[in-house]
């Protein structure tokens, strides 16, 4: 099973791109995870996540998420790899996002007037509105 759920910050704002030949939106942008623990006397530690986000999710991604901003994503973990001009391979692990949330509390939040959360579901993209939140 391959299921990851993270919850950060942004740390910049996401970038939005489109594949050169079937112009898919795909968005890129990493979270800074804090660690469960810290060492006493030591600052927290983080780690950085990089995700890529897919079609409608990287379009609600790039149009509501901004720098600084806790979220919450849900997706897979995959590890790519290829070769530059030089020959020479590279190596990239990062997140898939199949699902983003906002994670902030109405009081902190960037996005005013934005309660959607988006689900990748299996059999294509759909946005969830839930309207009965008491915030």
């Amino acid at each position: 099973m391959n299921k990851v759920i993270l919850m950060g910050r942004l740390t910049k704002d996401p970038e939005m791109r489109y594949t050169n030949v079937s112009n898919i939106p795909v968005c890129h942008f990493t979270l800074a995870v804090d660690r469960r623990f810290q060492k006493q006397g030591e600052d927290r530690q983080a780690d950085f996540i990089p995700i890529v986000s897919w079609d409608k999710l990287a379009e609600f991604c790039s149009k509501y998420f901004v720098k600084g901003q806790q979220v919450a994503v849900t997706g897979r973990l995959q590890v790519r790899t290829w070769d530059d001009n030089e020959g020479k391979r590279h190596y990239v692990t990062e997140v898939v996002a199949e699902e983003a949330y906002f994670a902030d509390s109405k009081r902190e939040s960037n996005a005013d007037n934005v309660s959607n959360n988006y689900v990748a579901e299996n059999n294509g993209i759909s946005d969830e509105i839930d309207d009965d939140l008491p915030f």
